[in-house]
This record gives structure tokens, C-alpha cells and sequence, in this order.
């Protein structure tokens, strides 16, 4: 189930001004990502309304006010706020009148502005309130920025993965979290993966203990989110088993609905973890431009095989 939004968080996040600071904060959320500029609602007409949606009024809306006689003005105030709207927000520090001002105080919604145009903010608190309103699930694993491809390293406790992540941070990449991976659906296409806030920044390596990267190697080697784009699963060596050698074709992994292209990578004791993970994210990016090794491989030994008959 996903939580809301502290409607405190998104005053502190979007820098809004509190123009009804005797309206409480303390216990409201907001639940969904979504913005309303209520136009029609303005003019009367309330069916089908988004009362559950953060209300954002802009110069046009506010234009139109400056219309209406004063009762009239009242009178949709009234059943606006009667709606027990999240919030109201007005843009380009556009200042409320006082009659709608002690209305919310009465009906307790809180009233904010801010200096940012409608159309910028709108953008920004809806694409902040979709990362945070996303459905989440963690997992256990690893995920590093690799040349600017979100790596998730995957496998058995003990196999090697903050070893892994270590080396890469050494090698000048990004640690994003250890242990513990929170990832986000933000959309169909796109799945972002975090650390929780206790362990962030931290890596736990058997025999010594927790180390503090941000501390250790600078803020250069950690950010705060990051895309998954590729799946590394770490596994020990089977000789019984056969592995993928050509990869002509991509193998998948699942979150929350969303495939991710996935390599199952054996492990044996001299090979470097760090350099495969660094040619795994580069081959990724290539592919993604277009290119794909195993296919131009393919191709030149179709290209020898006919010369040859």
C-alpha cells in the first residue's frame, strides 16, 4: 500500500509560503500525484470533482476571480473549501484576498504561494509527488551508477556484492545503496531504486564492518536515486550448467511489472567483478544506441560462411 505525501514535507520540498499558519499541518498527507487547477469548479460546476488533488490557482484562475462580485466570491469559496480540499496554492506570488484567507482558516485547508510559474511548478511538484507516490517494494542487492547505467547487483548473501560495489567506487563510480534496495515504479517504462534512510550511504563488508562512503571516498562517490536499466545476478561457478557466451538474446527480470534486461554472471575465485560489471553496463549502453557486439559477430561469420562456398 502506498503512503502519502506529509503535506510539511511538500511545503519544506517546493519552498511555499504559509499564508494561514493557524491551519495545522501535523497529520495531513497528500495521496495522490496529480494537480487540479479548478477552473469549472470556479464557475459552479463541482460534478466530478478532484477534491483529493492538491488545487493550483494561476493567473488565469485568478484573473476570472478578479471578475466576480464579492458574494459570488463567497459563495464558491464556501463550496470549494467544503470539499475539505488538501491544499490550495497559488502561483507567481499572487496574494488571496482575506475573505477567502478566514474562510480557511474555518474550513481548515491550509493556504500556500509560490513564486514559481503555474505551468513550472506544476511540472515539478507532479513529477517529485509521482516518485514519491510510486509503487515501492525493496529487495535485497546492491545498486551502483555505472558510467550513468543504474547497475542492481544481485545474489546470495555473502557472494560478493558490496566487494563488488566497492571496487567499482574505487574505480571512480557512484554508490547509490547497500543491502537494502528501494525501488519505485514511476512509470511503465521507468523503475527508480533508492536506499532506505538508516543505510544510506553505508556498506557492510564482512570482517571489517560498516563503512561510510560519502565519508571514506567523498560525495563525488554516492548519489541519492538512481534508474535501474541492467540486472547482474552473482552466482556461484556449476560446471554442470551452461552459460549464456554470445548473448544474442536478452534475458529478463521482473519488478512490480516493469522487465529489466538481466545476466547471470558465475563466480569464480581470480575473476575481477568490478571490470565485468563495468563491461556489462558499457555493452548495455551500446546496445541501447544501437549497437550489439554479439549480432555484428554473428553477421561476420554468415559473412565468411558465404564467401566460402
Amino acid at each position: 500500500m502506498v503512503q502519502g505525501v506529509k503535506l510539511s514535507e511538500i511545503v519544506e520540498k517546493m519552498d511555499l509560503k504559509n499564508l494561514t499558519p493557524d491551519v495545522e499541518l501535523i497529520g495531513r498527507e497528500v495521496n495522490v500525484p496529480d494537480i487540479n487547477r479548478p477552473a469549472l469548479q470556479l464557475t459552479g460546476f463541482f460534478d466530478h470533482f478532484d477534491s483529493d488533488r492538491v488545487q493550483m490557482i494561476g493567473f488565469v484562475e485568478y484573473a476570472y476571480l478578479e471578475t466576480l462580485t464579492k458574494e459570488r466570491k463567497i459563495k464558491i469559496y464556501e463550496e470549494l473549501l467544503s470539499h475539505k480540499v488538501p491544499c490550495i496554492i497559488f502561483s507567481r506570488d499572487m496574494q488571496p484576498e482575506q475573505e477567502l484567507l478566514d474562510l480557511a482558516v474555518k474550513h481548515e485547508v491550509p493556504i500556500f504561494t509560490t513564486s514559481k510559474s503555474t505551468s513550472s511548478f506544476m511540472g515539478e511538484i507532479i513529477r517529485w509527488l509521482n516518485v514519491k507516490l510510486a509503487p515501492c517494494i525493496s529487495i535485497h542487492g546492491v545498486l551502483v551508477d555505472v558510467y550513468g547505467v543504474g547497475v542492481l547487483i544481485m545474489g546470495e548473501s555473502g557472494i560478493g556484492k558490496s566487494e563488488a560495489a566497492l571496487e567499482l567506487i574505487k574505480r571512480g563510480h557512484r554508490l547509490v545503496t547497500d543491502d537494502v534496495v528501494e525501488i519505485r515504479k514511476v512509470s511503465d517504462d521507468t523503475l527508480v531504486g533508492a536506499a532506505p534512510d538508516i543505510t544510506r550511504h553505508f556498506i557492510e563488508l564482512r570482517g571489517i564492518g560498516i563503512v561510510d562512503v560519502k565519508s571514506m571516498f567523498g560525495v563525488q562517490s554516492v548519489r541519492e536515486t538512481q534508474n535501474i536499466d541492467l540486472v547482474i545476478t552473482l552466482e556461484d561457478w556449476n560446471r554442470d550448467k551452461e552459460y549464456d557466451r554470445l548473448g544474442l538474446e536478452e534475458n529478463y527480470t521482473e519488478f512490480l511489472g516493469n522487465r529489466v534486461v538481466c545476466h547471470s554472471i558465475p563466480i569464480r575465485p581470480g575473476r575481477n567483478l568490478a571490470i565485468i560489471v563495468e563491461s556489462a553496463a558499457v555493452n548495455h549502453r551500446q546496445k541501447q544506441m544501437g549497437y550489439n557486439a554479439a549480432q555484428e559477430l554473428y553477421k561476420r561469420v554468415q559473412e565468411n560462411l558465404a564467401k566460402n562456398r
